[in-house]
């Protein structure tokens, strides 16, 4: 796999039945299964893996087995299901975000004991199970990972069980403002906050020159910059080949992407870095193009990890 053989640390696919403009996803457990064998180094996980489509207790039994088969290489993100039009979609519940907090409190709770081998009776107000065991363990405990900060009860499963935590694109200050809510749920629940990996999730378009950023972005000039940005609005509209032509980038537009050469990304990143991000998860704008995972590589990498 190209992004194992670049350097890159990990591989994510989304838990989504529907994603995307015209809706089409790769089913994301069946294609993590298929890198497991085709890799052997690089850590694969699912952004965000749906406690709305599975029982925690089959959750257990494929996390397990899916380390198993990676010789230890699962981060296991978890989430408590927020994409309601496809479950909609699928024939899923409605459930209120309260009643879905709920859940994921207890599939933590019963999914991490299931990991541990041992025969386990749960009668929760959700799930039970009945001398139900989990064997093969996973080779190790999988990092759990939660993401965003959401309300003060999401914040306290945060702060019990999280070995990691991913914001979704925001500027560096609001980076930071979020993770200083979960650093006070860790203290809260008596943990760390610093043992915690620290992920941003962000599109990047990279490219050796701006006028080779302004090629690519006419090749995609209808990509919306994200969700929060009005569907109508591309990033080709601010940028220029050339700097002295080029108008700001609008806030709400420069806050959610990596944009530049080689140097502007890496000058954009050291404002992450210093609100805490410690872990990125980059979306490359110009997939299926492997130029920009290259160039990051190459250039921008080694200085991130210095």
């Amino acid at each position: 796999m190209q992004a194992e053989r670049l350097g890159y640390d990990s591989l994510w696919m989304a838990d989504h039945f529907i994603h995307g403009v015209d809706g089409g996803i790769l089913e994301g457990w069946t294609t993590l299964s298929v890198l497991a064998g085709r890799t052997s180094r690089i850590q694969l996980g699912t952004i965000h893996m749906s406690d709305a489509f599975r029982q925690p207790s089959l959750t257990a039994k494929m996390t397990s087995t899916l380390d198993a088969l990676s010789d230890g290489r699962f981060i296991f993100f978890f989430d408590a299901g927020w994409g309601l039009d496809e479950q909609r979609a699928y024939g899923y519940p409605d459930r209120p975000a309260s009643e879905r907090l709920e859940r994921l409190d207890e599939s933590l709770d019963l999914i991490t004991q299931l990991w541990s081998g041992a025969t386990v009776n749960y009668a929760g107000k959700h799930f039970h199970t009945n001398d139900a065991v989990c064997l093969p363990t996973p080779v190790r405990r999988p990092p759990i990972w939660l993401g965003e900060v959401r309300d003060d009860a999401y914040l306290d499963i945060i702060g019990r069980y999280a070995d990691g935590w991913n914001s979704v694109p925001v500027s560096p200050q609001q980076f930071g403002e979020r993770w200083a809510k979960v650093a006070a749920a860790c203290t809260r629940a008596g943990r760390d906050p610093d043992a915690l990996t620290r992920s941003l999730e962000i599109q990047i378009l990279i490219a050796p020159t701006r006028s080779a950023v302004r090629e690519i972005l006419e090749e995609c000039a209808a990509l919306p910059i994200s969700p929060r940005i009005p569907a109508n609005a591309t990033i080709v509209n601010y940028l220029s080949a050339s700097p002295a032509d080029a108008p700001p980038l609008p806030e709400d537009v420069a806050s959610h992407w990596l944009i530049g050469t080689p140097d502007e990304v890496h000058s954009q990143l050291e404002a992450y870095a210093h609100e805490g991000v410690s872990h990125l998860m980059l979306w490359f704008a110009d997939f299926p193009s492997h130029d920009g995972m290259r160039l990051f590589a190459d250039e921008v990498m080694p200085r991130w990890r210095a």
